[in-house]
């Protein structure tokens, strides 16, 4: 055979070595942060009307027929001039709304939230640099690299905040979130989040948050809630998550896919830490698929998150994640899922897994 023919079938060997993600650090400009925060590319062409409800869970229809309102309510609302700075033109900032200027989607893995989310921000009539999209990591990592004052002056320019993935895991993030989100809404931003965790429970297994319950009290004061109910999407009706491969078929399939990052799974979530989370995105910038070998047990907590976050990037860019070791299932000890971080280590295993099964493809048949 060929040295430039693949072992599986006639797809061409990659003629240099598969790239890594550990000899990466990248630099991430503060206006790149701000720049991108859009819909990730798995959620560039949901709407509405592509995202299919469960005919056993009318919530799901519930939730399209309320945002799609949110959505279409927000057409005039502090639109006057249609540009940035708008309110600073006109000398003065509108009234606090009485109302919640929010909705919050709470739910199961799976149900499609972030799908909806995507579809509302799509569906609010303003321009792109007017709405922005972001998790709640993401939201958090610019004020850090912009600084809180000109985090709600550029956040302030917008019509509308999206924030996915809404989770408080310490007292700091508490006040921050509070405070940024209370100087937005009284600039007359609207905001939208999703969770799986219900705004008046944000904290709890995570922090003494009865210790905070103004804070966390202010923050549900912003929100409508919306429940949406239903099963885990990336496994109904799919087959179970393959097996994990060999070192050897995890390695070939790298060599032999154009664009492939292969990584000794310890050293990459050493490589994590030397790495800001605001970072993992560009971490995988180029990136076709990710090959793992050796896949363990993660070591601690503050490696499980950091996994969790890298684990979010790939699945919204549809990197496809092959791997050897153990399966995903078992990254996280029964401690850790049973601990305060669950809900987002449960998230890491079902994205994860639906990434596992993208990549069934790069192996030989």
């Amino acid at each position: 055979m060929s040295s430039s023919t693949a072992a599986h079938g006639s797809a061409p060997i990659a003629e240099a070595a598969p790239l890594s993600l550990c000899a990466r650090e990248p630099h991430v400009p503060a206006d790149r942060l701000v720049a991108e925060m859009v819909p990730p590319p798995r959620f560039d062409s949901v709407r509405f009307d592509t995202y299919v409800p469960d005919p056993n869970q009318p919530s799901q229809t519930q939730a399209v027929q309320v945002l799609s309102t949110f959505a279409a309510g927000l057409g005039g609302a502090t639109a006057i001039g249609g540009g940035k700075r708008r309110w600073f033109e006109f000398g003065k900032k509108p009234a606090a709304p009485a109302a919640p200027r929010g909705v919050y989607l709470d739910g199961g893995y799976g149900v499609g939230k972030t799908h909806l989310l995507a579809s509302l921000w799509h569906a609010t009539p303003a321009p792109r640099e007017l709405k922005a999209f972001g998790t709640f990591v993401e939201l958090t990592n610019l004020v850090g690299a912009l600084g809180f004052q000109q985090t709600v002056r550029t956040l302030s320019e917008h019509r509308l905040l999206c924030i996915d993935e809404f989770e408080l895991d310490d007292p700091g993030d508490t006040v921050l979130v509070s405070s940024l989100l209370r100087r937005l809404v009284e600039a007359g931003v609207a905001l939208a989040a999703t969770s799986n965790t219900l705004p008046g429970k944000l904290g709890e297994g995570r922090f003494a948050a009865v210790d905070f319950l103004r804070e966390i009290q202010g923050l549900s004061a912003h929100f409508r809630p919306l429940r949406i109910d239903g099963e885990d999407y990336r496994h109904r009706g799919l087959p179970e998550a393959p097996p994990p491969y060999s070192d050897e078929e995890v390695t070939k399939a790298a060599y032999a896919t154009e664009g492939a990052s292969l990584d000794d799974f310890p050293h990459l979530l050493d490589h994590l830490a030397k790495v800001h989370p605001s970072r993992y995105g560009a971490l995988t910038d180029d990136v076709r698929a990710v090959c793992l070998t050796d896949v363990t047990a993660v070591p601690d907590q503050s490696t499980a998150l950091r996994l969790v976050v890298l684990a979010d990037r790939l699945y919204d860019r549809e990197v496809p994640v092959l791997a050897s070791g153990l399966p995903f299932d078992r990254l996280f000890s029964e401690e850790m899922l049973n601990g305060g971080y669950r809900k987002k280590y449960f998230r890491a295993i079902s994205r994860l897994t639906a990434l596992a099964r993208d990549a069934k493809g790069l192996v030989a048949q």
